[in-house]
């Protein structure tokens, strides 16, 4: 499969065509989930947030450290959130699209939007300047959490709305496609996790317009590749929602900070 990969359109219903590509592939493109007036109220409400934990020196949130940077000017920005669904109203009611309903069919009975779990919304702002800290991830599951965390490998899809164009120079998400349904032995150490950052003769590069929606299975290798431009042309921003099954565990204010989150400083 190469970058001429097909798209879809989501609707509050999942086709036979979809759940068969992504059950094959273990990711799946939905175009335009959201119109170009939206992406910029949810990066005007990033905004807010962002100014709020600035001035307030907030460190984590449910437990989860929130990652500080620098922008090209030098001030300071949140290049990672956490839970900012539940800081501001407009990135709440996004997540309360009956779209999103349709993508629990991905994972069947049982599954919901982790909008109190795991690290709730998610929101990466990526920028390549000479005093960022934020530019790529090496490559990872999103499932290692649970085996972090002693427990079985649970259901887990990530969810990916964009809000950046991106070209090839931009980087951007890499997955290798099927690898959902490796072994664990494959799950465990066919990457170093997170300290890899090397191209894989197996990788798709993702190529999202911005406004569109990405959904891929937890258990897929995938990275973010650094761009390759410096400056503005290099601002990258998406959101990310957990869809999970299993023992519901909603995170708060007294939510001990994990092990595994203790690695959030290998990203750069």
């Amino acid at each position: 499969m190469d970058a001429a990969y097909p798209r879809f359109t989501l609707s509050d219903v999942l086709t036979a065509e979809q759940r068969a590509f992504f059950d094959q592939h273990g990711f799946i493109h939905f175009s335009n989930f959201i119109t170009p007036e939206q992406v910029q109220e949810v990066v005007n409400a990033s905004k807010t947030v962002e100014k709020d934990w600035i001035a307030r020196g907030v460190e984590k949130v449910n437990g989860v450290p929130i990652k500080y940077g620098k922008d090209l000017d030098g001030s300071p920005i949140v290049q990672r959130f956490a839970f900012t669904n539940q800081h501001h109203p407009y990135l709440a009611a996004l997540l309360e699209d009956p779209r999103l309903q349709a993508l629990l069919g991905f994972v069947g009975p049982g599954a919901r939007i982790g909008k109190d779990e795991k690290d709730g919304m998610v929101f990466n702002h990526y920028v390549n300047g000479p005093l960022s800290k934020f530019t790529k991830m090496g490559w990872h599951t999103d499932g290692l959490r649970d085996i972090f965390m002693g427990g079985r490998l649970n259901p887990m899809l990530n969810v990916g709305i964009h809000l950046s164009n991106l070209k090839p120079e931009n980087g951007g998400l890499r997955i290798i496609p099927g690898t959902h349904r490796q072994s664990l032995y494959q799950f465990l150490f066919r990457k170093k996790y997170f300290i890899s950052h090397d191209e894989d003769p197996n990788e798709l590069a993702v190529r999202p317009a911005a406004g569109d929606l990405t959904v891929h299975d937890g258990r897929l290798w995938h990275r973010v590749a650094q761009s390759s431009v410096i400056g503005e042309e290099s601002r990258r921003r998406v959101i990310y929602v957990p869809i999970i099954a299993g023992k519901f565990q909603p995170k708060n204010e007294h939510s001990a900070t994990q092990f595994y989150q203790r690695f959030a400083g290998i990203v750069k």
